[in-house]
């Protein structure tokens, strides 16, 4: 559209992503009656209402949902343009900001990162971990270029992201030493009151589990439940109870954890996914990230 205002739309996304006027004009730092006026010329240059009353604040209106999603492509646009331009006149490295959901294992976090790392590209990686909800929030606000976590992010009109699976990763018991020998005779039957380490019900992978554990007819005991892999995998190493792990980490888990597989949980699987916000020019890692999906053979 010829006569769009950019500045106009500019202040009309943040107020999208703040939630109120209020919030937006302390953030741009001009009045609130400076972002009321330049939201009543964009709204009359697209002929649409783009925020309805919603008692004492303001909602998107359908239309606004619609301007939201095209708003978000061109700022991010913006943003990846100009780190483009600073990394080609300064020679930096290629920034990848990468959030990495908490009920990932961190030694599979770390495989799929790696094809990052390998690029010929001078790359920086930036990784912060959380929640699966806090996380997308912070990619809606473009804080982070993609989220690694157990499931798809949730279809809604608002959130303008695309999930791709990285890899369907089949999983295991592992444990001590001390713990696999005693439990692998007659497994999986043996686990009845065997001590178990699982994620929180939060986490896709438990629920998996508990349908396994339901279909073979055992009743182990649940010492521990956590929301962070790590957390869990550190308890495990103690020798304290059996814990789940991705069957391709195997050599890993050995040598980083003191811990050996017992077993295959038959049909339980880690599924990861990396979540990215939808542009029609994606970031070159996220690219080489998504394209790679090292799953290995078996898994």
């Amino acid at each position: 559209m010829a006569n769009l205002n950019y500045k106009h739309l500019h202040y009309f996304w943040v107020v999208a992503h703040e939630g109120s006027m209020t919030r937006a004009a302390e953030r741009l730092g001009v009045a609130v009656q400076t972002i009321s006026g330049q939201l009543s010329l964009l709204e009359r240059s697209l002929g649409k209402a783009l925020f309805v009353s919603q008692g004492r604040g303001l909602a998107l209106s359908d239309a606004g949902r619609l301007a939201l999603g095209y708003a978000d492509q061109i700022f991010q646009l913006g943003e990846a343009l100009e780190e483009a331009v600073r990394n080609a006149d300064s020679g930096s490295a290629l920034r990848l900001r990468a959030g990495i959901s908490d009920g990932i294992p961190k030694l599979l976090a770390y495989r799929l990162l790696a094809s990052v790392l390998a690029m010929p590209e001078d790359v920086r990686l930036i990784c912060s971990e959380g929640g699966f909800e806090p996380l997308l929030a912070e990619l809606a606000l473009h804080h982070l270029d993609v989220v690694l976590t157990d499931r798809p992010a949730p279809v809604s009109g608002n959130l303008k992201v695309f999930s791709t699976p990285l890899g369907d990763f089949a999983a295991g018991l592992f444990g001590s030493a001390a713990l696999v020998a005693r439990y692998a005779p007659d497994f999986p039957a043996s686990l009845n009151d065997a001590p178990l380490f699982l994620p929180t019900r939060q986490n896709a992978l438990r629920g998996r589990i508990d349908r396994w554990i339901e279909s073979i007819g055992i009743r182990p005991r649940i010492v521990g439940e956590f929301q962070d892999s790590a957390l869990l995998t550190t308890f495990g190493r103690a020798g304290l109870g059996l814990f789940p792990a991705p069957l391709a980490l195997a050599a890993q888990v050995a040598e980083q954890l003191d811990a050996r597989p017992l077993g295959e949980m038959s049909g339980v699987s880690e599924q990861i996914y990396a979540i990215s916000n939808e542009r029609r020019i994606r970031h070159p890692a996220i690219e080489v990230l998504c394209s790679s999906s090292p799953t290995p053979p078996g898994a």
